[in-house]
């Protein structure tokens, strides 16, 4: 059982949620929250944001049987690039300097990890 979640225009800079990114991945969903609690970047939050939504999502497509989160895996976490705002900053001499304010897109998915007892999660 496979659930995604998706953060699309995320106002941060697609290399430093990558490096948040991979502080978490392939981790346990509860350890990756924690991880992201502690962590000191402002990309952490929309991460940790797109987890826990992945996390709910796996819940309620599960048709009825109870999943806990414990049992999640962080699967596959990817940072793609989404559109930039192209913007300018006045410069000396009457000149513009432009600069582009990026954006990202957020793509996590988790799945049960499986029991030692053998029984589906």
């Amino acid at each position: 059982m496979k659930a995604t979640a998706r953060a699309r225009y995320v106002r941060v800079t697609p290399r430093k949620a990558r490096a948040v990114a991979d502080l978490v991945r392939g981790k346990g969903v509860l350890d990756a929250l924690v991880t992201l609690d502690f962590a000191r970047r402002a990309a952490a939050v929309p991460v940790a944001k797109t987890i826990r939504s992945a996390a709910a999502n796996a819940q309620n497509i599960e048709g009825g049987e109870e999943i806990d989160v414990e049992d999640l895996v962080l699967e596959s976490i990817c940072v793609d690039e989404g559109p930039s705002l192209k913007r300018w900053r006045p410069a000396s001499r009457g000149r513009i300097h432009p600069y582009k304010r990026r954006m990202s897109h957020i793509t996590v998915t988790v799945s049960a990890r499986p029991r030692p007892d053998g029984k589906k999660a």
